[in-house]
């Protein structure tokens, strides 16, 4: 007798739990360092978990809570975190364009406010490895677990850095540093012989940005000469370009 094929399982939210503990865990201690980052700038716990409830980007809080203690108007750095976070734009349709399934419009509200890179990453997964595996119960619980994880190391940092880590100075030097070295392993990561040329572009934006102007110059000095680096450097190497094509 010929076996029969194995019914598909469709992930449940319970297994979406499960697949964001990796995640979770590497948010716990990057939301700690800014909300500790947070309230050494002088902000509050409040004013600190509400930056991670609301905005949920990451990197871009450090930067939005540094811009605003500099002094910096709000609507300026509002403007700078959106160039930073732009590319979220193109998370959705390329989900979208993977995804068979009708979806719930209640559903895809939800998990789409919590569709952060890892979020993105864990998705695009599911999907390349088994497209009808992929549910919407499972997305939810995915980024809804990762925005508790990041809203719960925001709150302990908040609260642990008002004053109860005093006692402990390197503790506290670390995880002030966590960010500098977040960002150090991103460059040090990119430092390929096919990135080298939009790193370079992207630094010596942020340079002239920084000695002319301002640090919100800066930031968009930096990403703009990294993308249009990245752009030149794709249409140098593009099939058409290269002589690969033939009719």
């Amino acid at each position: 007798m010929p076996e029969t094929p194995l019914p598909n399982k469709t992930s449940s939210f319970k297994e979406g739990v499960f697949d964001s503990l990796p995640i979770a865990i590497g948010y716990i201690p990057i939301s700690f360092a800014f909300g500790l980052s947070a309230v050494k700038l002088g902000f509050t716990p409040l004013e600190a978990i509400f930056f991670s409830c609301v905005i949920y980007a990451g990197a871009s809080q450090f930067v939005i809570t540094a811009l605003l203690s500099a002094g910096m108007s709000l609507w300026v750095a509002a403007f700078t975190v959106m160039a930073m976070d732009i590319r979220h734009i193109l998370y959705g349709p390329a989900l979208r364009h993977r995804i068979k399934q009708k979806l719930s419009e209640k559903k895809t509200v939800i998990w789409a406010f919590g569709l952060t890179d890892e979020v993105f990453a864990a998705a695009t997964t599911k999907l390349i490895k088994n497209q009808r595996s992929w549910s919407e119960n499972w997305m939810v619980a995915i980024a809804m677990c990762s925005w508790f994880s990041w809203i719960l190391g925001t709150m302990a940092g908040a609260i642990l850095g008002n004053g109860y880590l005093d006692s402990y100075p390197a503790v506290e030097a670390a995880m002030t540093f966590m960010l500098p070295a977040l960002f150090l392993s991103f460059l040090l990561a990119s430092f390929k012989k096919q990135n080298s040329y939009c790193v370079v572009a992207a630094l010596s934006g942020a340079l002239i940005g920084i000695t002319f102007f301002s640090i919100p110059i800066a930031i968009l000095a930096g990403i703009l000469g990294g993308c249009l680096a990245a752009l030149l450097q794709a249409d140098k190497t593009s099939p058409l370009n290269n002589g690969t094509l033939h009719d």
